[in-house]
């Protein structure tokens, strides 16, 4: 047992606010809202360190012609089967010897691999590193889980046909990929020169590109580092209380966004979709039309949502110098009973959006303490509870009239400062809906 040496893991064998400085004094109970980048997923917001530079996304469409979508689907599938190899490899070693097999151990036979197996002479050996690499980061947020919450935490799975969407070029400003002096077209390593539309300009320096399938269209993401632009210095400030129906966002200054219920308006089609699709014959050609159809309309969900965010966000950091809104747990809020209105909204994409564009721009925005903002009256601070259908109520010990949600958005933005409201800003500590 002591001597065990673990295999070569080859493919196919085994299985398949940041805080930024408020200006005035924060509050203990105040959580910093901070910017995160996940992994490999460059698709996702990316941090600002507070230097020169910051990174940025782009993602842009692509248009691969028949034989290269196979060879995309290739690449794709050949990755898969490494991650699954690498995953089958770590647990064969633990359970059979106890041993840990680690990153750069596995790294190491990628040579060896490619060597040995030729279909993999055609995939970027970056790329390879890359799989390895996701491995490592799976298994890193098992044991941080297992650390967090003390028992099981959800064990790295293998990943079937259709789960494995992306590959990463690491260093695609040097090697991997190449973006063409006309603008429309994209050497890929593998798969050749494939048209792309660049809707907006690429800028700064490239550093990673992902190539994503999203049912049966590809994309390109590049990561780059460009320099932040900051708009001009704005000292009004003004907090957020973040619904599900009928506003999905109601502001200390009384303003009302209404939500789009993208996925609730969506419902009847929905259903109708899946109940053709539950009549096909699973694996038919049919069946696969069904299921593209099903899967186009909750992309289209998905991308109304995300413009609503993008354009939403934008609004609020071009007006606004300071953003507070509630710390909330909005992974517990997706398994309550208002699971279905949680998730149609999107708060987490929706904050994560406008932390970045507010990092991007110099602006701030806050998380704090979401207890009993809705309870305590924003003038004289007396607490009543009341049911949630309540919407507009009087305050019983200063008479003032309040509508729940305004009310609840201005505790928000004086939850911010310990200080007297209104001390370096220009906060009110009414707001004119009152």
């Amino acid at each position: 047992m002591g001597g065990y040496n673990p295999p070569v893991c080859k493919p196919g064998i085994h299985g398949s606010a940041r805080l930024h400085a408020t200006g005035g004094s924060l509050a203990p109970h105040v959580r910093p809202r901070f910017i995160w980048s996940r992994g490999s997923k460059a698709a996702d917001v990316l941090p600002w360190d507070g230097g020169t530079v910051i990174r940025k996304a782009f993602k842009y469409r692509l248009y691969p012609t028949k034989p290269q979508a196979r060879d995309l689907e290739r690449t794709l599938s050949l990755s898969r089967q490494l991650y699954n190899a690498a995953l089958q490899e770590r647990r064969e070693a633990y359970k059979k010897a106890g041993k840990t097999v680690g990153f750069y151990q596995q790294k190491r036979y990628l040579p060896q691999i490619r060597a040995e197996l030729p279909e993999y002479k055609g995939v970027h050996s970056q790329v390879l590193q890359n799989v390895i690499e996701r491995v490592d980061k799976a298994f890193q947020g098992f044991f941080r889980r297992v650390k967090a919450k003390g028992g099981k935490a959800g064990y790295p799975r293998f990943k079937g046909k259709g789960r494995y969407d992306s590959f990463t070029f690491p260093q695609a400003g040097v090697t991997g990929v190449k973006l063409q002096k006309d603008s429309k077209r994209v050497y890929i390593y593998g798969i050749g020169s494939v048209k792309i539309k660049l809707h907006r300009p690429l800028e700064g320096k490239i550093k990673t590109a992902t190539v994503k399938r999203e049912g049966d269209h590809w994309y390109i993401v590049f990561v780059c580092e460009v320099e932040p632009k900051p708009l001009p210095e704005s000292h009004e400030a003004i907090g957020i209380d973040l619904g599900t129906n009928p506003h999905f966002l109601v502001t200390s200054d009384g303003e009302m966004v209404e939500a789009p219920r993208h996925y609730q308006r969506t419902q009847a089609k929905l259903a109708d979709a899946q109940r053709k699709l539950s009549r096909k014959k699973r694996g038919s050609h049919r069946y696969k039309k069904a299921k593209r159809q099903l899967a186009k309309l909750h992309q289209k969900i998905a991308n109304q949502r995300k413009d609503f965010h993008h354009k939403l966000a934008r609004k609020l950091v071009n007006r606004y110098g300071t953003i507070v809104h509630e710390d909330l747990n909005i992974h517990g809020l997706a398994r309550s009973r208002i699971a279905k209105g949680v998730q149609d909204a999107g708060w987490a994409q929706f904050l994560r959006i406008l932390a970045h564009k507010a990092a991007e721009a110099g602006r701030r925005v806050l998380g704090v303490d979401p207890r009993h903002t809705s309870q305590d009256c924003p003038i004289c601070g007396y607490r009543e509870k009341r049911p949630l259908w309540v919407r507009e109520f009087t305050c019983s010990f200063c008479g003032t009239p309040l509508h729940r949600d305004v009310a609840a958005a201005i505790n928000i933005l004086a939850r911010a400062w310990t200080e007297p409201l209104g001390a370096g800003l220009n906060l009110s500590p009414r707001s004119p809906a009152l």
